[in-house]
């Protein structure tokens, strides 16, 4: 005998829905007047004492992480965390990076979200919420005070995605975080939904470089070009840099 489908068991999305939904955009809505009730996903960086990651790394990791959350079945329609995910995305898209070692990063491993590794890099993109809902294992956890020295990896990986970064800005490597996630984002949700499985069939991933003054401006230029395969992340300005400033820039090929 057949059992009774559970009618209680939400249907799992398709990926086009999931993508659908990222494809969206961002709606905007201004930030309420309480900060406690700011909608912002938290990413949790694991950068140890003794033998921290490659900046480069650390932030490709929280790049993809980003990005695999936003189109992970449990993100999408009628998944667990459709209903945080639709409320974050129609206001500002807000990121909070914060670092964690030893037992804080075993501790927010167990917080809802997904965890990408680049090399010995570890991160973790959690799902969004109120800031004054926010799990206690990772308001104990800092958002600044251990930066990583710039690193020079060589050039970007043929094949995949890379994220260009200012480095004229000269961000912290959590502000960096914070960039390099949205610019996952901004890219998913610019491509086809062709384009967007493909990608997600090499796991989203992508290269994380820092742009010297020409490369920079070779950048830009295709941010211009319809059909070039380039978007930009333009800051608010609430942190680091000035408002508008444009902080990376994501090419879906090198």
């Amino acid at each position: 005998m057949t059992e009774p489908a559970d009618e209680t068991v939400p249907p799992r999305s398709t990926f086009a829905e999931r993508h659908a939904v990222l494809a969206l955009g961002y709606g905007g809505r201004e930030d309420p007047p309480d900060p406690a009730d700011v909608l912002a996903m938290p990413i949790v960086l694991h950068i140890s004492k003794a033998d921290p990651p490659m900046r480069s790394d650390l932030l490709a990791a929280a790049a993809i992480a980003t990005v695999r959350i936003c189109l992970d079945e449990r993100a999408g329609p009628g998944g667990e965390w459709d209903e945080q995910f639709r409320a974050w995305t129609s206001a500002r898209i807000r990121k909070v990076a914060r670092r964690a070692r030893g037992a804080h990063w075993e501790a927010a491993l167990a917080v809802d979200g997904v965890t990408a590794e680049v090399g010995s890099a570890q991160a973790r993109a959690l799902v969004p919420g109120r800031v004054g809902d926010l799990d206690s294992r990772i308001t104990k956890l800092q958002i600044g005070g251990t930066d990583l020295e710039h690193d020079d990896p060589g050039p970007p990986r043929a094949a995949v995605p890379v994220l260009w970064i200012d480095r004229s800005l000269d961000m912290t490597v959590g502000k960096a975080a914070a960039q390099v996630a949205h610019a996952s984002m901004l890219l998913a949700a610019a491509m086809s939904v062709e384009q967007a499985q493909a990608w997600a069939r090499q796991g989203f991933e992508c290269s994380v470089r820092d742009a010297d003054p020409a490369q920079w401006a070779k950048a830009r230029a295709l941010v211009d070009e319809d059909g070039a395969g380039a978007v930009a992340v333009r800051d608010a300005g609430f942190t680091e840099v000035a408002p508008g400033s444009m902080t990376v820039i994501a090419l879906a090929s090198p």
